[in-house]
């Protein structure tokens, strides 16, 4: 009882947090875009906590910045900006692509999720989209743990070539990545894929584009799979 309860009240706080802050035109309606921005997408507590990161020469990872931090980063000269919580009707990406245009910085979006294995065609919508950029270049998701940190070990495995044992020090406690919560799917994603190495040498884009299954590295993950189990799934 208690729990149907329960969620229908996040049912309800989530039809009324969606119902509003898609307005950014009017000074009206700026003005509550930029309530709902700040109450519902915390962006309250980004004003001073980046968790901006170099990943690698002229590549930076970050958590969703305000726009005086678009300022900060295009007077580096960055010029690319990759944003991994895709495009978005609300004010937390009204106000970052208005941002962006207004300072020359190229948005780029390419959606994943950072409590579930993203698709195959979502990760490799997001290598492709690195590979394109014109550097320097920053990618950022709402907090910059999860997401982020997946796709900055990602970067490390494809284009630095780092071995997995490194690349997953992108995901750790130094950027409030939480691996005992249901984001450790990210971590489990690099756990299965250094599994597959134990079978036979093949780069992580390569996997990506042949063997990755999203149901079933999700299933694993859900069910507590030994990661060399989903890899061998995944191969078949």
């Amino acid at each position: 009882m208690l729990a149907k309860l329960w969620s229908r009240v996040e049912q309800a706080e989530r039809r009324f947090r969606r119902s509003w802050g898609k307005d950014i035109t009017s000074p009206s309606g700026r003005r509550w875009a930029r309530l709902h921005y700040h109450l519902f997408d915390h962006a309250f507590l980004r004003v001073l906590w980046t968790n901006f990161w170099p990943v690698a020469p002229g590549v930076w990872r970050s958590n969703q910045p305000t726009h005086a931090r678009f300022e900060k980063y295009a007077q580096m000269g960055i010029k690319t900006v990759v944003n991994l919580r895709g495009e978005d009707k609300h004010a937390h990406y009204l106000f970052e692509k208005e941002s962006c245009e207004a300072l020359g910085l190229t948005l780029v979006n390419a959606k994943l999720w950072a409590r579930e294995a993203a698709p195959r065609s979502r990760i490799v919508d997001v290598i492709e989209a690195i590979r394109a950029a014109e550097r320097p270049l920053m990618f950022h998701c709402k907090s910059g743990a999860d997401r982020a940190g997946f796709v900055a070990a990602m970067y490390q495995l494809v284009f630095d070539g780092q071995p997995v044992e490194v690349a997953r020090k992108q995901l750790g406690l130094k950027y409030i990545h939480l691996d005992f919560t249901k984001t450790g799917v990210q971590d489990y994603v690099l756990d299965v894929y250094e599994a597959r190495l134990t079978q036979g040498d093949i780069g992580f884009e390569q996997w990506i584009r042949t063997e990755y299954k999203a149901k079933h590295l999700q299933y694993g993950w859900d069910n507590s799979r030994p990661a060399l189990e989903t890899a061998k799934v995944m191969i078949q």
